[in-house]
């Protein structure tokens, strides 16, 4: 048998602890608006659009993931593309409805034969008109004697930097979300360096074949929603 109690607030005379119910009794709390409701549902977005919340739903925690770089072939140096850069924001959404999502492309590594740098990963984020949250793309390798800057992450409640892509060497950018792609050595035979992985790794540089550069992966933004 059970019973059910409806009132505004329920507060302890002075001096007195509050009890609800008998030792072994099992109280359950609504689920709803104003209930201790925990994780309602989650939108995960791989390309751009527009978020609606739904019904019930309060608070939100948003992470936003950059794209990661392409991988460059140069004339001296071959670099590989930067990791994108991630922040993650826990928002009340009680007078917002809406926000714009934007999500990054990865940046083309250099073609099979072509002497160019890479392209920049794409930047990915959440903008609801007052809140905006970004993870900047990762920098497409180039023709440098210089690492590829891994993309930042600004306006969350933490922000991580992505990895810089490696000068003339195998290493690239990894993301919070993402690998790297692994460039291919001296004793391979593949038909082309790697792409990066996951969401924002940066695409692995040319190392001697007549191959191309790996392409950064693009970028990622996950809504988890909560009533």
């Amino acid at each position: 048998m059970s019973s059910e109690l409806k009132t505004n607030k329920i507060s302890p005379a002075t001096g007195t602890a509050l009890q609800i119910g008998d030792s072994g009794d099992i109280i359950s709390y609504g689920s709803g608006v104003g209930g201790l409701g925990g994780i309602a549902s989650v939108q995960t977005f791989t390309s751009s659009g527009t978020w609606n919340k739904p019904t019930g739903v309060t608070k939100v925690m948003v992470e936003v993931q950059g794209a990661g770089g392409g991988g460059c072939k140069g004339s001296s140096y071959h670099n590989a593309g930067g990791g994108g850069g991630y922040a993650r924001k826990f928002l009340d959404v009680s007078s917002i409805s809406t926000s714009t999502i934007t999500v990054g492309s990865g940046g083309a590594g250099a073609a099979s034969g072509v002497t160019e740098n890479g392209s920049d990963g794409g930047l990915s984020k959440w903008a609801d008109g007052t809140n905006t949250i970004t993870g900047n793309g990762g920098a497409g390798g180039t023709d440098a004697n210089a690492h590829s800057a891994g993309g930042t992450g600004v306006g969350g409640d933490f922000n991580i930097t992505g990895q810089s892509g490696g000068s003339n060497t195998l290493s690239t950018g990894h993301s919070f979300l993402g690998h790297g792609g692994v460039g291919a050595t001296s004793t391979d035979s593949p038909s082309a360096a790697k792409d990066g992985s996951g969401y924002g790794g940066g695409g692995s540089a040319w190392t001697g074949h007549a191959i191309a550069c790996g392409s950064g992966s693009g970028g990622i933004v996950i809504v988890t929603e909560h009533k």
